[in-house]
């Protein structure tokens, strides 16, 4: 068995697993896998008429949903969560064929849904509304939380399940039904996902029409964008993306919820345990070969120990191996696509033209026919140019200097978006400050921008989107609020002191 077949049939293996027969025929989705480029599936697009039948479903769900206790709802997410335990390892191999991650980080991504699935069960018990003093005698003052709506999720490649998990979980104990999109070449991983969140509502005996994939290209995005049956739209993807998404649903008045582009910087003060940091470094530059929205970036490091950084940097790179992910040792995987490629060379040409210096990588290295892979690149740069401020989403790393800490925080700030950063110091002065003045909505300090834990809030400020998905109380986005104000007196005074008759 050659290796494209074989990668076919661990497909088909894992997706029986989670319940779901790939056919063999010749549907005009084409899913193909980034290890080395063969064929998985093929597989038909969901026509408009049954987009349409899915949000009719979704919304007849709903008005059942809504009146079961949020604690049995958490039921259905607590089987959920035990259904990915059983079939961790099978998601884990249609993540790692679809998306190219390395098992480690296939599995670590299916853990993930595990853990926001616990996070949402004990959430299911903790959807708190609260009191207020009212001005008026007799009076009570309080806020109280109801389902939304139906919830449309569009998400990325980059992380096929986590990221709609963080949404799903979270609305179902919300007493919300999910419609997904997901992203056109990991369709797979999004129909094993499905058959298993069914498998679980049948378990507990949910409602039917909670949960539906549409599968297809930007015009099934479109629709969940524009139908007034999705309540909230939830979209992760590029800024040009959330441009486009986030007029349209307000234009109708509904919500979104965008997490867009990264541009993550890491700011290397004197003081750094520089072992410390290389490790944050090398793992937030490298991992998912420079494809997450949290990748390292850019790090901007003091002058007086950027030769040693820079040098510490190259040594690490130059252990990385790059290769087949389901080889043992590998830890850099392919690129999404030959698009992604191009985009990684146009974007260190560029860097090369403003005064740029490749110090490692960016060469393109033979592993499998199909696949494309790359050395993770490091470059030198006199100046943040505008190449510096844009995302590339591929494993490129540009190095920065400064003098003294506000110019580090100019840089560090000084791009469109707002994502995730890091300090490296062992200056508590240093890194509260960095706490403080760092305009993103993930701040670390003595470690780097990528692997956030689930019970934080996810999300970013600027063009980042400005969304909240996962822990705290992003559970509030998918929920509506309501101020009520409750009379048990026999009189009825008026707030701010008002006479009417």
């Amino acid at each position: 068995m050659n290796t494209s077949d074989r990668f076919r049939a661990h497909a088909r293996t894992a997706a029986a697993q989670c319940g779901v027969t790939i056919p063999d025929g010749d549907g005009p989705l084409t899913v193909t896998t980034p290890v080395d480029g063969s064929v998985l599936a093929h597989i038909r697009p969901h026509t408009a008429r049954q987009v349409d039948a899915a949000l009719g479903a979704a919304s007849a769900a709903f008005d059942r949903w809504r009146d079961v206790p949020a604690p049995q709802r958490g039921r259905l997410v607590r089987r959920f969560g035990e259904l990915l335990v059983e079939h961790k390892e099978d998601l884990a191999t249609l993540v790692t064929l679809e998306a190219g991650k390395i098992p480690s980080e296939a599995l670590g991504e299916v853990q993930e849904m595990i853990d926001i699935c616990d996070f949402a069960v004990g959430l299911s018990r903790q959807l708190y509304g609260r009191t207020m003093p009212s001005e008026r005698p007799g009076h009570r003052l309080m806020e109280t939380w109801h389902p939304l709506g139906v919830v449309g999720v569009i998400s990325a490649f980059n992380f096929p399940v986590a990221v709609w998990s963080w949404n799903t979980a979270i609305a179902l104990v919300c007493g919300d039904p999910v419609v997904w999109k997901p992203s056109e070449v990991t369709p797979l991983t999004a129909l094993a996902c499905d058959a298993l969140l069914r498998r679980a509502a049948t378990d507990v005996g949910a409602p039917d029409g909670l949960h539906h994939v549409l599968l297809g290209d930007a015009t099934v995005g479109e629709a969940l964008v524009d139908d007034p049956r999705v309540a909230l739209v939830s979209a992760t993807g590029s800024v040009p993306m959330g441009r486009e998404v986030g007029p349209r649903v307000a234009a109708r008045f509904g919500r979104c919820l965008l997490e867009l582009g990264g541009n993550n910087a890491a700011v290397v003060a004197p003081s750094a345990d520089l072992d410390l940091a290389v490790r944050g470094i090398v793992f937030a530059a490298a991992g998912t070969a420079g494809q997450r929205c949290t990748t390292l970036r850019r790090v901007i490091v003091h002058r007086s120990i950027a030769a040693e950084l820079e040098g510490r940097i190259a040594k690490a790179y130059s252990g990385l191996r790059v290769g087949n992910p389901f080889d043992e040792g590998v830890l850099v995987g392919p690129l999404i696509s030959e698009r992604a490629y191009e985009a990684m060379r146009a974007a260190l040409d560029r860097a090369a033209h403003d005064g740029g210096t490749v110090i490692t990588g960016g060469e393109r290295v033979e592993v499998l026919p199909g696949g494309v892979y790359v050395t993770p690149a490091l470059v030198r740069m006199p100046a943040q140019t505008e190449i510096v401020r844009e995302e590339t989403f591929a494993p490129v790393l540009y190095l920065l200097g400064y003098d003294d800490f506000d110019e580090a925080i100019a840089l560090h700030n000084g791009v469109p978006q707002g994502l995730s950063s890091a300090i490296f110091t062992t200056d508590q002065r240093e890194a509260e400050r960095f706490l403080e003045r760092s305009d993103c909505g993930i701040t670390n300090v003595n470690i780097g921008t990528s692997g956030a834990e689930i019970g934080g809030a996810f999300g970013g400020e600027k063009a980042t989107g400005g969304g909240r998905e996962s822990g705290s109380d992003s559970w509030k986005a998918y929920m509506r609020r309501a101020t009520n104000t409750v009379n048990r007196s026999d009189g009825l005074p008026l707030a701010q002191g008002v006479e009417f008759g």
